[in-house]
């Protein structure tokens, strides 16, 4: 059994920004042309970032809408740096210049995440709703190559690029990625109007599987993102292997409110970007209060309180199922994972 140990958060995404050059389909964050006039000021986000290295250690995600409209962005990823934080930046790569990523690494941001959608402009413009998304992403990954910044290729899988997903496993590879996190959708913010969209869970199932095959396969990272029962899967795996002692040491699927957060371009923390349910705001408490005192948190922490099959499922604490996901199904953020196939042992 997986033992968590001491719930500090190990990774933090921050939405500096709503704004975007970008119109994505799926967008979480339903980002518009213009910054929102009540984002946090320069000198909250160091507040911020103050508060949270008081008491914990994660990596700080840097993202939006696209951060890169900030200006501030290199003064914020340089006080996190010298704060001890490993921060990283998540962008459309459109908006990279050679100046550009001088400054982020001057900042020491230590990776750039850049999404490709597609494994061709066709499929990546349409995902993304503007043309030329495609060819300036690669442009923005070239800078980096040119800056010796390490990058990493994100894509979202929905049934518009269910087939593409080895065609962009390959196109990393070509690029020279250092990873690839393959995010399963999650239909919040403008992506509830393609719900539609979804692949089925027994989809869901064959690209994890996938996955899991081409670990130790390529040379690049292979992460899954809103797919805790990617875990499972490897936990299977690697029972029939006599390896599970290996796996328990392995980070737990979904850490939505256990070692992960989301704190909104307001200043609004959630358990992820994907789950709606506020547990507070850093301008009205301190980081580490909500952190450690939030009703939602509290709950997510508590895997007894799991329900339906999740609740009595023999890979609670290894999957845990996505919470975001159960949520936007059922309204409810501890009801089962309605795209898990796998049935526990309890029901058969």
């Amino acid at each position: 059994m997986i033992t968590m140990g001491p719930f500090l958060p190990r990774l933090i995404a921050w939405e500096l920004t709503g704004a975007c050059n970008l119109k994505c389909v799926h967008c979480r964050a339903s980002a518009t042309k213009e910054r929102d006039e009540n984002e946090l000021s320069t000198e909250e986000a160091r507040h911020l970032i103050d508060d949270i290295t008081k008491f914990a250690d994660p990596i700080l995600i840097l993202s939006g809408g696209e951060p890169l409209l900030r200006e501030d962005v290199y003064e914020i990823a340089e006080y996190g740096t010298d704060n001890g934080m490993r921060v990283v930046l998540a962008t459309n790569g459109t908006l990279l210049t050679p100046e550009i990523a001088t400054k982020l690494k001057k900042a020491g941001v230590q990776r750039v995440s850049i999404s490709l959608d597609g494994a061709s402009a066709k499929a990546h413009d349409d995902f993304r709703g503007t043309l030329g998304a495609f060819e300036g992403a690669l442009r923005g990954i070239n800078v980096l190559k040119e800056a010796h910044l390490s990058f990493q290729i994100n894509t979202t899988v929905t049934k518009r690029n269910l087939g593409e997903i080895p065609k962009i496993l390959d196109l990393s590879l070509e690029l020279g990625a250092d990873a690839l996190h393959v995010f399963l959708f999650v239909p919040v913010g403008r992506g509830k109007a393609i719900e539609g969209d979804a692949i089925l869970p027994e989809e869901y199932e064959r690209v994890l599987s996938w996955l899991c095959d081409m670990q130790g396969k390529v040379q690049l990272q292979l992460k899954a993102t809103c797919a805790p029962h990617y875990f499972r899967i490897m936990h299977q795996r690697s029972r029939r292997a006599e390896k599970a002692s290996g796996l328990s040491m392995m980070t737990r699927g979904c850490l939505a409110g256990t070692g992960f957060c989301f704190i909104s371009k307001t200043g609004e923390v959630y358990p992820c970007g994907y789950l709606p349910v506020l547990a507070g705001s850093i301008r009205e408490q301190s980081f580490e209060q909500i952190w450690h005192q939030s009703r939602v948190f509290k709950d997510l922490r508590d895997f007894n309180k799991l329900k339906g099959k999740c609740g009595i499922c023999e890979f609670e604490r290894v999957c845990g199922g996505c919470r975001a996901r159960a949520y936007a199904a059922t309204g409810d953020y501890m009801a089962e994972e309605p795209c898990c196939i796998y049935q526990p042992r309890n029901l058969l």
